[in-house]
């Protein structure tokens, strides 16, 4: 195990803490996500700061000149990676928006295409739920595929691919996202309204419109391709995946769950359990690991039967009834 990388992602907390005022623990979630090869939603109200988390994330990378380099697609075309774009969701926004379009060059008869904002190391997708449905689908081969496909012509996006996308709680023209789309985010946090010393902080540090000029990167992007290649050699006991698929069966039984959690989560969560014990130092994942971010992995891939009870209610349930010594099926 690589004793520099538990250093390494304190530098980088730290860094956009320095800036953004998030919980320690949140942000180490999102960035254990990120490592594992996920997806992350963000699920606020207006104005807590989710935007200027993603972009604080992304800003605090070092892109290599190969970073953004061109990519090869299946016929011989080419498009080149941006570092990080941002994509402001409107219901009006089309699939050819995010994913990017064919068109002929004036009278020659010649095709180009026009990447859209997807082609980034660091995506932002801004209020993902005011896209209509279709567009919404559009992200569903890049989420599970990292690639784009075009009128037949298939991008293979490269490393590091990571999407951050939020998610507005109440407002008009919303649109649910669908539990299979939900089920690709890896974990779903909410950021909460800050305490009245860091809101203090934030007028202080915000208000001044040079906020941003000594913000820095600080972590090269090849450590975090390094990093992904790790999270293979965190060992997870058989124990303890029979913990966790106790825990994830209990889904489809529990009698206030309509829509129970499918293997995929099981999958999401173990790997996610892999990468955060990576981010601690750590090589092997303690089934405390499991029992912290069950709920946070977990909430956006169930629907309960009454709709006055929240997710985490179930699931908190099924934390206190699964014993730790369970044995595997």
């Amino acid at each position: 195990m690589d004793s520099n990388i538990k250093p390494s992602i304190d530098l980088l907390v730290n860094n956009i803490r320095n800036l953004i005022s998030v919980d320690a623990k949140k942000l180490e979630y999102i960035i254990a996500a990120q490592i594992a090869g996920g997806h992350v939603i963000l699920a606020d109200s207006h104005g807590v700061g989710k935007t200027s988390l993603a972009r604080a994330l992304a800003q605090s990378i070092r892109w290599r000149a190969e970073d953004l380099a061109v990519i090869n697609s299946n016929d011989g075309g080419d498009v080149r990676m941006e570092g990080f774009n941002r994509i402001q969701c409107t219901v009006d926004l089309l699939p050819q928006d995010i994913l990017g379009f064919n068109r002929f060059i004036g009278n020659t008869g010649e095709m180009i295409f026009n990447k859209g904002p997807v082609f980034a190391h660091f995506v932002l997708c801004d209020e993902i739920n005011l896209l209509t449905p279709k567009t919404q689908g559009s992200f569903f081969q890049v989420m599970e595929e990292q690639s784009v496909t075009i009128e037949g012509k298939s991008y293979k996006l490269k490393d590091p691919f990571f999407i951050i996308a939020t998610m507005n709680l109440k407002g008009v023209h919303l649109f649910p996202l669908p539990v299979p789309q939900l089920d690709r985010f890896m974990i779903r946090l909410s950021l909460g309204y800050p305490t009245a010393e860091d809101e203090t902080e934030i007028i202080n540090r915000h208000g001044r419109i040079d906020a941003w000029d000594n913000f820095k990167s600080v972590i090269d992007s090849a450590d975090l391709i390094r990093w992904k290649k790790m999270v293979d050699e965190v060992q997870i006991h058989p124990d303890v995946i029979a913990y966790l698929v106790n825990c994830v069966r209990i889904t489809r039984q529990h009698p206030d769950i309509e829509t129970p959690a499918s293997p995929r989560a099981g999958v999401r969560i173990s790997r996610l359990a892999r990468s955060l014990a990576l981010c601690r130092g750590m090589d092997y994942v303690p089934i405390d690991i499991i029992k912290e971010i069950f709920i946070h992995a977990m909430a956006h891939r169930i629907i309960t039967r009454d709709p006055s009870i929240p997710p985490e209610a179930p699931l908190q349930s099924i934390l206190n009834s699964v014993p730790v010594e369970s044995k595997r099926e």
